[in-house]
């Protein structure tokens, strides 16, 4: 008995082939902003709905001054901060590659997060404001707004912002300044004023901070009004 052959549909050998079509592997673009996706998973995640994440490990980057987000990858290249990923992702990179790096997430615009509520006395709120706005001159601590703004959103080119940061991770940062795990170019000026901040102090700063608003435009002041009150490596 003569076998007979099985013949597809025609309809199927369709669908068969637009499967292996679409299952065919797409060329990726070799742009920056493709290169730099890794980035993003931790320092701009968002949720399910597509709304920002106030991460308490990952700060947010875009729209920080292009000189700090250098200056930062640089020390993890150096060793003058410590965490893992960051080392192995920059040990490698050339300086004028960090440079571009830094320069692209500069051109962003920043993220208007919500401020996040702390349950402080009123004492603690009263010092915390003092700290930030007047600072302690009886032992030497300069006014956060002297250095990082008025606006405290950060100052062109070298200087941070410093709201829209979640109180454990400013916590963190002043203890691993005070452990000497984080240090900056000398002289390290906010090694220093970590050093002269008592604990109670920098729970009181770091809780006021993250509980107050952003402005509705957060980007880095052109300019500080006067010198900085201390030296800093970091910014000339």
């Amino acid at each position: 008995m003569p076998s007979r052959r099985f013949r597809w549909p025609a309809a199927a050998l369709l669908c068969a082939g637009t499967f292996v079509a679409s299952a065919a592997p797409q060329p990726v673009p070799d742009t920056l902003t493709q290169r730099l996706r890794a980035c993003a998973t931790c320092h701009a995640r968002v949720d399910a709905r597509g709304n920002p994440v106030n991460d308490s490990f990952y700060p947010r980057i875009g729209g920080k001054p292009a000189g700090y987000l250098y200056h930062q990858l640089r020390n993890f290249q150096d060793g003058r901060r410590h965490y893992p990923v960051m080392t192995y992702l920059t040990e490698h990179l050339p300086d004028a590659y960090l440079r571009e790096i830094a320069a692209h997430f500069a051109a962003q615009a920043p993220t208007v997060l919500p401020p996040t509520p702390v349950n402080l006395s009123p004492a603690q709120r009263d010092r915390g404001r003092q700290l930030v706005h007047e600072g302690d001159r009886g032992r030497s601590i300069p006014a956060c707004i002297a250095c990082h703004g008025a606006r405290l959103t950060g100052v062109q080119p070298a200087i941070p912002g410093l709201l829209g940061l979640p109180r454990d991770y400013i916590n963190a940062q002043f203890g691993a300044w005070r452990n000497g795990v984080r240090r900056a170019h000398t002289p390290d000026c906010m090694g220093q004023v970590a050093a002269r901040l008592s604990p109670d102090d920098v729970a009181a700063v770091s809780g006021w901070l993250a509980a107050q608003p952003m402005p509705a435009d957060p980007r880095p002041a052109d300019a500080v009004a006067r010198p900085l009150p201390i030296l800093c490596g970091s910014a000339p």
